[in-house]
């Protein structure tokens, strides 16, 4: 259903430093290193959606579901509090709120700041 999206993600993904993808609960997850940097789910427990999942800076996460709830929702976290600080995005909607690509590139680049060391930063920084 979603392979168009998940290629446009996974383009974005590993042209950062240092990015990998994998496998991970089922799902096409891109790494830094050993942290994950966003995931890709597709009909994720059955929801029907397409969405990405990423670690946001603080505030974030609050300011884009509150105002634009139709675009952005919080992922629910894990038993462990993971996820409880992410942003999820919807990669499925259309008209007025069809999805911008440089905008999720933009949303995946914080999200590699927030886990990304600092070598890895900084050779983004030089490019």
């Amino acid at each position: 259903m979603g392979e168009g999206e998940l290629d446009a993600v996974r383009t974005i993904a590993l042209a950062l430093p240092g990015v990998s993808e994998r496998i991970s609960h089922g799902e096409p997850c891109f790494f830094v290193r050993r942290r994950p940097l966003c995931y890709f789910h597709d009909d994720h427990r059955g929801d029907g959606r397409i969405s990405l999942w990423c670690p946001a800076p603080p505030g974030v996460p609050d300011e884009l579901t509150s105002s634009e709830p139709s675009r952005f929702f919080r992922p629910t976290s894990s038993k462990s509090g993971v996820f409880a600080r992410w942003l999820g995005i919807y990669l499925d909607t259309d008209g007025g709120d069809r999805v911008d690509w440089n905008e999720i590139a933009g949303i995946i680049e914080d999200a590699f700041r927030t886990v990304a060391p600092r070598a890895l930063i900084a050779e983004l920084d030089r490019r």
